[in-house]
């Protein structure tokens, strides 16, 4: 990664701790209101096995979720493209389903599901699967339809249209809806650790904030938010990796305004 490109997010994040830092000390906040980003890190030092064991936790749960919610929407989204009549049957179920509050039905998943960490998985898939079926419906419907139509002419089979046209086209949407899922599968993962739970980073994070550790609690914030951001990353690298035609000509469109 270029020095443009990772330098603005990283100055910004050292301006607002430096801020941060001189704001408690120099108005002398209570430590229980608003820790300084020192006393977090000092946190983060002395807690980490027991930070870490929790991340362990919530990191499985997140990625499972993740997982499902793209063996799950994609296919789901290929049946609604070529499908008008499911189409029409699945999309305001999906809407209905994306409406409602999963903290509203978590206490049905656990009945449904029992306890452990299977329920969490399901929150997190519900909370994620919905922008990857959404984008890559978009994607998968954004081809030329004179691009279509030439295709079949020529004699080829719906099969090598999907392979061939469909699916390259549609790549860019579908990672932008996966670089949503993954963020939006960290939310649930903690959802459902905050509905029920005896481990995780939400569970540390209750607990903390119960005990009035804001030290704790802040620290549990930012471990999520750091895995939040380096499993975007990682997604991002892929789509880089595999449609570098797309990447590179987003990062050369955006440093030419620069």
């Amino acid at each position: 990664m270029r020095w443009r490109e990772w330098s603005p997010p990283a100055i910004t994040i050292l301006v607002t701790l430096v801020a941060w830092e001189a704001w408690v000390v120099g108005f002398r906040v209570r430590e229980y209101l608003l820790p300084a980003p020192s006393g977090i890190l000092a946190v983060l030092a002395a807690e980490w096995r027991y930070l870490a064991l929790h991340t362990g936790v919530t990191v499985y749960e997140i990625l499972w979720g993740f997982f499902l919610s793209i063996v799950v929407g994609i296919p789901l989204a290929i049946v609604i493209v070529y499908s008008p009549v499911l189409e029409r049957a699945i999309y305001p179920l999906l809407v209905a389903a994306q409406s409602v509050p999963k903290i509203a039905i978590g206490p049905l998943l656990i009945v449904w599901a029992g306890l452990g960490i299977f329920p969490k998985v399901l929150v997190a898939f519900l909370i994620a699967f919905f922008p990857v079926v959404i984008d890559t419906v978009a994607g998968l419907r954004s081809v030329e339809p004179e691009m279509l139509h030439l295709a079949r002419s020529m004699g080829a089979s719906e099969w090598r249209v999907f392979l061939k046209i469909r699916l390259p086209n549609a790549l860019p949407n579908i990672f932008a809806g996966l670089k949503v899922a993954v963020t939006l599968a960290v939310v649930g993962a903690i959802v459902g650790e905050f509905i029920q739970a005896d481990q995780g980073l939400g569970y540390a994070l209750l607990q903390a904030s119960a005990m009035l550790n804001t030290k704790l609690a802040f620290a549990s914030i930012l471990i999520l938010a750091g895995i939040g951001t380096v499993l975007f990353v990682i997604v991002d690298w892929i789509e880089r990796l595999l449609i570098p035609w797309h990447a590179s000509q987003r990062v050369e469109t955006a440093a030419g305004t620069l």
